[in-house]
């Protein structure tokens, strides 16, 4: 009888706290648990696959509702994006984009980086610069301001150094007018009309000396011979004038005449004509053959060598590496002022094509149960077993109260 009495009194909080125990730890297996539906004789056993792989899909819809809901809001993005777009850090990642450039140009990519710079280099003064040229030579004040510029401040003040005055007027003396074309100049001037002129001017407007030479003997004579000798004697006629040149000097005085002179010692109204002249011939031949000189200075130019050289200059320039802080810092703060004004409107923007909620989902419905599983157990393990602890606690303590009444029955 003691027996018996005892087996009433263990056996029901021993059962209740086993089954407590053991259904909830069945219950929460049963969440994931079977990953996939089971079927006997072609039926699906009920409960199977477990509860959140069978409603994996609305799962996944509802996560993604309570995270674009509550944590992803359009506030919250653009909090985001301000952290993340701090002027530090996008001055960092511009530095590192250019720095990253700069090393692929001067790795295996040069030659063609050469080869583009090369096209648009081209592109740019062969066909795009002489059709700017045409339209803007079309304004009244094209180059106006540069002209006067340059005008004012390089010819106005420019003077011939004496090696380079020697050599302007050996030119002009050698090479512009030479002996031989001094003479034909002579003889394309002594016309027979001409030398009319000459002798009645000096027969009616001279005095004393020079009247009674141009009166008693006169100048046509003289002229006409002149013009004859220099036409049936050219090679005489050269060396006389070849003579007479050095003889007076002619390259001496005309270099001391170019050292010395200068566009100041002129009047001021002669200067603003010669510089409105300047501009206007400037104007002209640019307007009427501008394009076509750019045209044929770009055929006639090696781009992609150019390219390749101006490559090569600005990859050994130390200005460039120590450029790259400035132009990152002064991009970042253009950045920083663009989005001060705009975030708002680009994270609206952003958000329908960033899709996250269809992200969520796809990530959602992509992950197996068993990963569910790990992950959910990885997180709240220790809750899940307080659960199942609980449970055969609560059993136990069932069990307890139901032996203590069956012995108050007893």
């Amino acid at each position: 009888m003691a027996a018996v009495n005892l087996w009433i009194v263990l056996l029901p909080p021993v059962l209740g706290g086993v089954i407590g125990y053991f259904t909830n730890d069945i219950a929460i297996k049963m969440l994931f648990r079977p990953y996939e539906a089971k079927y006997v004789f072609g039926k699906k056993i009920p409960f199977t696959p477990g509860l959140i792989p069978s409603n994996q899909a609305r799962l996944a819809k509802k996560v993604s509702d309570v995270i674009m809901r509550s944590l992803l809001t359009p506030e919250e993005l653009q909090r985001l994006a301000r952290r993340l777009l701090k002027t530090e850090r996008v001055e960092s990642a511009i530095n590192w984009l250019l720095r990253l450039a700069l090393e692929q140009m001067q790795g295996s990519s040069q030659n063609k980086t050469a080869k583009i710079l090369g096209n648009v280099l081209q592109d740019l003064v062969g066909q795009s610069l002489p059709r700017l040229l045409r339209v803007w030579s079309r304004q009244d004040d094209f180059l106006e301001a540069q002209i006067n510029q340059i005008f004012d401040r390089v010819l106005l003040d420019f003077q011939l150094a004496d090696e380079q005055a020697a050599q302007v007027s050996d030119w002009m003396v050698n090479g512009l007018l030479p002996p031989d074309r001094v003479r034909l100049l002579l003889i394309d001037f002594l016309t027979d009309y001409n030398i009319q002129v000459i002798d009645e001017t000096l027969r009616s407007k001279t005095s004393g000396t020079y009247w009674v030479v141009a009166n008693i003997f006169g100048v046509r004579n003289a002229l006409t011979r002149l013009r004859a000798v220099c036409e049936n004697e050219p090679d005489k006629s050269n060396a006389r004038l070849a003579e007479l040149i050095a003889g007076l000097g002619v390259k001496v005085r005309l270099q001391r005449w170019l050292v010395q002179f200068s566009l100041q010692e002129l009047p001021v109204a002669t200067v603003r004509k010669l510089r409105s002249t300047l501009r206007q011939t400037i104007k002209t031949y640019l307007k009427e053959n501008g394009g076509s000189l750019l045209e044929s200075v770009s055929e006639s130019i090696n781009w992609e060598k150019l390219a390749a050289q101006l490559l090569s200059r600005l990859q050994a320039s130390p200005v460039m590496s120590e450029s790259l802080e400035t132009v990152s810092y002064e991009l970042a703060v253009i950045l920083e002022r663009y989005l001060e004004r705009d975030l708002e409107s680009i994270v609206m923007q952003a958000i329908p094509i960033l899709n996250i909620d269809q992200v969520i989902i796809d990530r959602v419905n992509g992950t197996s149960p068993k990963e569910l599983e790990g992950a959910i157990n990885t997180i709240v393990r220790s809750e899940l077993q307080a659960i199942v602890n609980l449970g055969g606690i609560l059993g136990f303590v069932i069990g307890s109260l139901q032996a203590v009444l069956l012995l108050l029955q007893g």
